[in-house]
Formats: structure tokens, sequence, C-alpha cells
């Protein structure tokens, strides 16, 4: 049995007839050069013959871009979707960005401020500033009488003391002159109260003048940190409280003195509404004014003892402001030379 089946199971060599591999169908499409392959062969096609002889094609070389790609840019600033979380951290660095320029700018006003200082220092004792005060037109024949400048002649600390001392002078200047005002409304209904308005033009005339130099410039001097500090702060106590004093019979308001106080008030109240309201309000004007005397005279005494002045320090500087007058060193070397003329004299 197993030498009948070898006879089947054995492989024919390739002479035999029996060969598979030497069939004509097989051996007619054997892979040669100079047919097509597979690819270009179509079996199932009706046209008789061999296939078409094999070609080579040429594969072309992918084409040279001219132009560079365009490249996506990234945004510069983030973009929100929406989120919560973002848009808070967006808004709170925005707050602190403005916060940071506004500190920049305020120390950028006080580095300004300063070095104006230190330029006005630079000028020394000796050195004459051009006077800006009042400011007048340029038209005007009476030229300013002083140099003024807060931010620049006043230290910081004191500043805004000095500014609220300044502007009290213009609002008692204003009252003043609405004093003025009220005084004639009164004349014109009552014409026996013509002593009071002649005193009213009177106050307008003496004490706006007045109280500018004899109580703001020496508080304007006394923070200035001048060699004077002392005595112009003794001049400004005893001359204001003359002048909180005054404000205080202003409110009460006597007949006859021509202040529209609450007396002068309530009595023209009953002859004239209209006129009694003006000077009620004039009446609180003053009050306010004797009020607002009281609070800053305290304010500068408390800021007295800050700026290192004294009572021994104004004697000093009283008494080397008067021995530096030249007026007063010749009265005093005249009298000195007629009391020992006289002397002499006496003896012979």
């Amino acid at each position: 049995f197993i030498i009948a089946m070898s006879a089947y199971t054995s492989f024919p060599e390739p002479t035999d007839d029996n060969n598979p591999f030497k069939d004509p169908a097989v051996t007619q499409h054997r892979s040669n050069t100079e047919y097509a392959t597979l690819d270009l062969y179509n079996p199932f096609d009706d046209k008789p013959g061999p296939p078409p002889p094999y070609s080579a094609t040429t594969t072309s070389a992918p084409p040279v871009l001219t132009q560079a790609p365009p490249t996506r840019t990234t945004p510069t600033e983030p973009r929100n979707y929406g989120s919560y979380n973002t848009q808070s951290s967006v808004n709170a660095a925005t707050a602190d960005l403005l916060k940071k320029q506004e500190e920049l700018e305020r120390k950028a006003q006080e580095l300004e401020k300063r070095e104006r200082e230190l330029n006005s220092h630079a000028l020394g004792p000796g050195a004459s500033r051009q006077k800006n005060w009042p400011p007048l037109p340029s038209f005007c024949p009476v030229g300013p009488c002083f140099y003024q400048d807060i931010a620049v002649e006043i230290s910081q600390q004191f500043q805004h003391t000095v500014t609220i001392m300044y502007y009290f002078w213009i609002a008692s200047a204003a009252a003043l002159f609405y004093n003025l005002i009220c005084c004639l409304a009164h004349f014109c209904v009552d014409t026996t109260t013509g002593v009071g308005l002649g005193l009213a033009i009177l106050w307008v005339i003496l004490f706006t003048p007045c109280s500018f130099v004899c109580w703001f410039r020496p508080v304007y001097k006394a923070f200035r940190c001048a060699s004077d500090s002392s005595f112009n702060f003794f001049a400004f106590f005893f001359i204001f409280f003359a002048q909180v004093v005054l404000y205080v019979l202003m409110t009460v308001g006597i007949p006859g003195w021509g202040f529209s106080g609450w007396i002068c008030g309530l009595t023209a109240l009953k002859s004239n509404k209209a006129v009694g309201v003006m000077m009620l309000l004039c009446a609180i004007l003053f009050t306010a004014q004797a009020v607002m005397g009281v609070i800053m005279l305290k304010k500068v005494h408390s800021l007295y003892r800050q700026t290192g002045a004294s009572f021994q320090k104004a004697q000093a500087e009283f008494a080397t402001g008067v021995m530096s007058n030249s007026a007063v060193r010749q009265a005093a070397a005249n009298a000195t030379a007629s009391a020992a003329q006289g002397a002499f004299a006496g003896r012979q």
C-alpha cells in the first residue's frame, strides 16, 4: 500500500511531461521585462494577443514651492472664552496696573515739588524772588507786593494747614463784602442806619488787607522754616486771637457797628423780611467764621510745638531783628550821642 501511494506523493521531475509548470498557459504569463506588469494587464480584456510591451514610467519630481507657506501667528492678547475665573483675574490685573500708575504719577508730582523746593533754596537767603501776589494784570500800574508759593516755600507736612488759612482769609474777605451788601440793603429800607453802612465800608477797606498782612503772612512765614519762625508764631497768636474776638462781635451784630449779626438781623426781620433774611445769612457766616477761627487757632498751636519754636527764641529773634534794622540802629546811635553830649555839657 505504501509503495502504491508513493507513486502519487512524489514530485515529478522537471523533464516529465506532466509537469504543471510546463503548461503553455502558464509559461506565456511569466514575468518578462518586455511585457507590462500585472497592474497594467487586464485578464478580462477581450482583445486577443499578448499583453502590451512594458514601458517604465518616469516619476516626476514634486513641484517646488516658490512661496513659503503662511505661518500661524499667535495672538498677543489672551482670548476670553467666558470663564469666570479668567475674567476676574484679568480685572484684578488691570486694577493693579491702574493703582501702580496712580502711585507713579503721585511720586512724579512729589519729585517735581521737591525739585522746585531745592531750586528755591538754592537761591540763598539774600537772593530776591520775583513777587507774584496779589496776581494783578500787566496793565495795572501797581505791581505785586509779596512772593508767595505754598507748594515751594512750605514743607509738605504743613502745606495743608497753610492752604486752609489762606482760603479762610479769602472767606473772611468775602463775608465782609457780603456784610457791606446787607448793610446797603438795610439802609435802602431804613435810612437811619447810615452809620452802620459807613462802618461796613470801612471794615471792608481796612480789615481785608490788614488781616492778610497781620495774621496770614506771619503764619505763612512761621511755617516757611525761616530764621524768625518763633517770633512769627507769637505775632500770629496775638493778632489772630484778637481777630477771633472780632468775629464774635460780628456774630453778635450790635446795631450801629456795621456788622449784620444776629441782633441786627432779627431787628431788620420785623421791618422787612427780605433784608432780615439776608442779614441772618450774614450772621450765620460770621458764626461759622468764629468757630473756624477757634479751630484753626488750636490747630496752629498744636503744630507750633513740632517746629521747635519757643518764647525764648522769639525774644532772641525780636532783639536780633530790631538790632539789624538800620533805622533802629541810627536812632539808637543818635540817642546815645545826645545822652553823651548832655552828660558832658552838665559836667562843664
